[in-house]
């Protein structure tokens, strides 16, 4: 399994973003009930957000980026950035996100 960060920057005002903010957020509960999606939240100040997530190859989170409402309406674009995690906070050790 391999993990990613998505950054999402918005090219669209947040008034056109937040038509979209409800169909965005079952997007990522989709991806958190396959246990993909990690973390997730907006960036401060409010221009895009971040989602760290795992999937078996970059091209599993390009697929899934293509469901997301804000790539579907052309709100926002993607960079995603693999890492491969060396270092985690002990209070995590039992979670099997980076596995």
């Amino acid at each position: 399994m391999a993990h990613f960060i998505i950054s999402i920057t918005y090219k669209k005002s947040l008034q056109e973003v937040d038509k979209f903010i409800n169909e965005h957020v079952k997007f990522l509960n989709k991806y958190y009930d396959l246990n993909n999606f990690i973390l997730s939240g907006r960036k401060n100040p409010r221009t895009g957000g971040i989602i760290l997530c795992k999937f078996d190859a970059k091209e599993n989170v390009q697929e899934a980026i293509k469901e997301d409402p804000f790539y579907k309406n052309e709100l926002a674009d993607y960079e995603i950035i693999e890492f491969v995690p060396t270092k985690k906070l002990d209070a995590i050790s039992e979670l099997d996100i980076f596995q």
